[in-house]
């Protein structure tokens, strides 16, 4: 037992004696990992700058950032070994990267197609941060794009992440990217009623709204658009500007409602309900329950 001890003492002082005799090589390799590392968030800041003042986008600048990043990380780890000692190591990582790459891309094939859909999404540019699209059956506002998924918004407040290959893959509306978007309003007109007149008293009311878009080619109209049992559908339509920040599809539908419904108040535009008929076939009286 003694002897095992004076032993291990041993071995553990010339660990101890090579550890303070490489411990110079161990903190430069540490310095140049660290080097490397502080020079990857430099470089990412700059792309990150440069790239939004020419692109006016944040999304493909986050994402060129953090390639550059992650790539920095990448040679000051390999060169930090290098400088260490482990030079060997290093080689036969690098060596090892293409027959490691090819095993590890079965195993992680859908972090690969992810990361490929991702880089494609970042320059093909189909939408931009606080764009409203609809893709795998979810709406909402673009958060960010990493290297694996797209980050929306839903406007009940979920937080959705979807894989980026499945954007790449599927078909996706974006509704906001050229800033305008139109929507309609539909409202049942009695067919007793002055449909001239209806459609006139509907187009000056949109006419004096500022809160919705008029120009020549985005100005408000208003149409017959059906015929129903009870009533003639009077559908309304106009455009709002999507890059307005205080605009929503929201506000802009409550305003052209309320707008529209104290006009036709006004104007005595009757707005009848649907009307159901009762036919009794066998000459029955009808019961107190059904009448009521």
């Amino acid at each position: 037992m003694i002897l095992e001890a004076f032993n291990f003492s041993e071995k553990l002082a010339e660990y101890w004696e090579s550890f303070l005799e490489n411990s110079p090589k161990l903190l430069f390799g540490l310095i140049v990992f660290i080097l490397f590392f502080f020079v990857g968030l430099l470089l990412k800041r700059t792309f990150k700058r440069i790239i939004t003042k020419r692109a006016t986008d944040p999304l493909l600048a986050l994402f060129i950032g953090r390639i550059v990043l992650w790539a920095f990380i990448i040679i000051g780890f390999v060169s930090g070994l290098k400088v260490i000692g482990l030079g060997d190591v290093a080689g036969g990582l690098l060596a090892g990267a293409g027959v490691g790459a090819f095993i590890i891309g079965f195993a992680f094939k859908d972090i690969g197609e992810n990361l490929l859909a991702g880089v494609m999404l970042a320059f093909s540019r189909p939408f931009r941060v606080g764009d409203t699209v609809e893709t795998n059956g979810v709406i909402g506002k673009v958060l960010a794009l990493d290297l694996r998924n797209t980050q929306l918004k839903t406007f009940d407040g979920k937080d959705v992440y979807i894989p980026n290959s499945s954007i790449i893959k599927n078909n996706m509306i974006n509704y906001t990217i050229d800033g305008f978007m139109r929507y309609h309003l539909d409202f049942g007109i009695d067919y007793g009623d002055n449909i001239h007149e209806c459609l006139r008293i509907a187009e000056e009311t949109l006419n004096k709204m500022t809160l919705i878009l008029q120009t020549e080619e985005k100005k408000p109209t208003a149409m017959v658009f059906g015929m129903g049992n009870s009533s003639l559908t009077l559908r309304v339509q106009f455009w709002i500007d999507t890059f307005d920040p205080e605009m929503s599809a929201g506000i802009a539908k409550q305003a052209v409602m309320v707008k529209l419904l104290e006009a036709f108040d006004k104007n005595k535009i009757n707005l009848p309900g649907d009307i159901i008929e009762l036919k009794n076939y066998n000459d029955q009286p009808l019961s107190q329950k059904v009448i009521s």
